[in-house]
């Protein structure tokens, strides 16, 4: 089985990189792992997985990394993985109303890759082996700071966290058909930057220590 481990700078998944067992990287024939580097925001990422996919084919790519929490539920420190995946800012604003692609009539929601206007993971069951909490996330290519535009984003969207790569892997996964699993570590709430009350060493911390658990359950797994 061949993995990659992705995120949008290298440290997020670097404390596994220099501490995984070399038994995964090297020797294994059983569970092949690499590290990839997709770049910050949507069209980066979207790019570098796209070409991911198709030049290395791999049998799972995980999606690693942090992200923004609207709900005092998921808190800082905490690692969820994303179920459904939407745009959350790709559209227009006119005399104060949020309109997306979906509204504008520019894009069907039932046309693929999309299914009601998301991007669902359809392997994410058979990948969450740590049966970590599945949520729903937005992708923006600005991080939302505004309170009006956090409470509009909340009520159109309902989701639970925010980050600016999420919607290009389950683009991607969907259109290729590559089994895919997001992975996120809550690091602040959405909205919040005194960057004093982010928790970003520590979510990246236990980010990592998930993922090296989740290689182990990989590599387990008959």
């Amino acid at each position: 089985m061949r993995i990659v481990i992705t995120s949008a700078t290298t440290a997020e998944w670097m404390p596994i990189f220099v501490n995984v067992n070399e038994l995964y990287t090297g020797k294994s024939s059983r569970l092949k792992l690499q590290f990839y580097q997709s770049g910050v925001g949507l069209l980066a990422s979207s790019v570098a997985i796209t070409r991911l996919a198709i030049e290395e084919r791999p049998d799972l790519i995980i999606q690693a990394g942090i992200a923004g929490s609207f709900s005092k539920k998921y808190a800082p420190g905490q690692i969820v993985v994303v179920n459904n995946e939407m745009l959350g800012d790709t559209g227009v604003e006119e005399r104060g109303d949020w309109k997306d692609i979906f509204d504008m009539k520019l894009e069907k929601g039932s046309y693929h890759p999309f299914e009601k206007r998301k991007l669902p993971n359809p392997w994410i069951k058979q990948y969450n082996l740590m049966n970590l909490p599945m949520v729903d996330g937005i992708t923006v290519n600005q991080v939302t700071t505004q309170p009006a535009r956090i409470a509009a984003l909340k009520k159109k969207y309902g989701a639970a966290v925010e980050s600016m790569e999420g919607a290009s892997l389950h683009y991607v996964g969907r259109e290729t058909g590559i089994p895919f699993i997001q992975i996120r570590a809550i690091s602040n709430y959405v909205g919040e930057r005194d960057k004093s009350k982010w928790l970003l060493k520590e979510s990246i911390e236990g980010l990592n220590k998930v993922l090296l658990e989740y290689v182990d359950k990989l590599y387990n797994v008959k």
